[in-house]
C-alpha cells in the first residue's frame, strides 16, 4: 500500500532551479548559512506570486515547482499562515532539509516560468 502524500510547491530562482536538475529533481540543495528555514508553501497562487514578484528582480526568471511529500513526514509540522489564508507554508529547519528531501515522493517538476514585465 502506498502511504499518502502531500502536494507542495516552492517558488526558485535559475541557480536553486540548476541545483535541483542535478539531483535528477529529487532533492532541494541544502540551505546558505543565513537561511536557517526552508519554507515549501501549500498552493500553486502564493507560489507564482513569489516566483513572479521575487524571483523575478533585476531581470532574473522565477519559476514554481511542485512535488509530494509524504503525509506522516509533514505531519509533525504546523502550517504558517503568514498573510491572507493563501498564503500558507511550511517551515522546515535547515537541519531537517535533508530528511525533506528523503520523504519527496517521485520527482520535483517545473509547472510554471515567470519573468519581469517590460
Amino acid at each position: 500500500m502506498t502511504a499518502a502524500s502531500t502536494t507542495l510547491y516552492r517558488p526558485v530562482g535559475q541557480a536553486e532551479l540548476d541545483l535541483i536538475a542535478a539531483s535528477g529533481y529529487r532533492r532541494f540543495p541544502p540551505r546558505l548559512p543565513d537561511q536557517p528555514i526552508f519554507y515549501p508553501v501549500c498552493n500553486e497562487t502564493y507560489a507564482a506570486q513569489i516566483a513572479s514578484r521575487w524571483n523575478t528582480a533585476q531581470g532574473a526568471v522565477g519559476y514554481v515547482t511542485r512535488f509530494e511529500v509524504q503525509s506522516d513526514f509533514l505531519a509533525k509540522y504546523d502550517v504558517q499562515v503568514v498573510g491572507s489564508k493563501i498564503h500558507a507554508e511550511y517551515w522546515i529547519p535547515a537541519e531537517e532539509l535533508e530528511a525533506f528531501n528523503d520523504a519527496i515522493v517521485g520527482t520535483i517538476e517545473v509547472i510554471s516560468e515567470h519573468r519581469a514585465e517590460g
